[in-house]
């Protein structure tokens, strides 16, 4: 949490397969050759800005019973109703991650340069693997300045609530730390941090949190990173205040300006936590806004 991807994408072809069939077996019993696996395959999907090819990896998800708390200023019952609204079941929270891997032709962004939007695990813990070691070992790391001096500062650590504030403190210095922390640069809102992307502040969900514009030609891209959880929720209903947000007045501030801006200029954008492909335009829906996908294309 968007930061850019924080895995290597597994490439590949589709086969088409053809079956020849014999007059006897037309009537013949069909037998699946393997049992259902049960799971997703991983995905991706590839677009043109511009110039640029920007693929979409999905990095997963999370399920979970959902929380009384989930949203912290709307009953439990207001929530269900509208993930109802949005055909999405009841009493249940899914969320997806979906980092993106920019090509511009003459750096792999995600590979040469791994950009961080925040600080929470879903965004961050990805730079390193299971016994601590780097995940792009040849990798320069750039982090926001603003978010950096937060979670580094001992006076803000010792302010922290006990539970998750405090943990997200000990989780970032583990993860900012040796081989990484040795990487690691800081960069400034307001600034071309890679080639054709700008850092945009949209601070509230985390104080440093930031968001991006991908520009290419004449095509802008706007990087949502978690200026909302689930669309279906904080989309419609951008005075709710997610649970994860730390600074819930200024992130729905942020939210309800961004979402504006996105009308204003007919701006694509790129959603972490949107269902994949996670890419379209906003649009507005009364008092409400409404996140409107963008047509697959089997071309890229």
């Amino acid at each position: 949490m968007p930061k850019f991807t924080r895995r290597t994408v597994l490439g590949g072809t589709a086969a088409a397969a053809t079956t020849v069939m014999s007059p006897g077996s037309v009537l013949a019993p069909a037998h699946s050759a393997a049992p259902p696996t049960g799971r997703q395959a991983p995905g991706f999907y590839r677009y043109k800005l511009g110039s640029y090819e920007i693929t979409v990896v999905t990095d997963g998800a999370r399920s979970f019973p959902l929380p009384d708390t989930f949203v912290t200023n709307a009953k439990k019952d207001e929530v269900n109703a509208a993930l109802q609204a949005a055909y999405l079941p009841k009493d249940a929270m899914t969320l997806v991650f979906n980092p993106i891997i920019v090509n511009t032709g003459s750096k792999l962004i995600a590979i040469d340069t791994v950009i961080i939007s925040h600080y929470h695990q879903d965004h961050a813990d990805g730079l390193v693997a299971a016994d601590g070691s780097p995940v792009f070992p040849s990798a320069e790391i750039i982090v926001p300045a603003v978010e950096h001096k937060f979670w580094m500062d001992d006076g803000e650590m010792s302010r922290a609530s006990a539970g998750r504030m405090e943990g997200l403190f000990k989780n970032n210095r583990r993860v900012f730390s040796g081989e990484i922390l040795k990487r690691t640069s800081t960069y400034e809102w307001g600034k071309e941090i890679a080639p054709g992307i700008t850092a945009v502040a949209t601070p509230g969900h985390t104080p440093g949190h930031t968001s991006f514009v991908i520009a290419s030609g004449s095509e802008r891209m706007f990087v949502f990173s978690d200026v909302t959880n689930r669309p279906e929720l904080f989309v419609r209903n951008p005075g709710w205040h997610a649970f994860f947000d730390q600074i819930p007045d200024q992130a729905e501030q942020t939210r309800r300006k961004v979402l504006d801006m996105l009308i204003a200029d007919n701006m694509l954008v790129q959603i972490f936590h949107a269902p994949f492909p996670a890419r379209g335009h906003m649009e507005k829906d009364g008092q409400s806004y409404r996140f409107v996908q963008a047509p697959w294309s089997p071309a890229i």
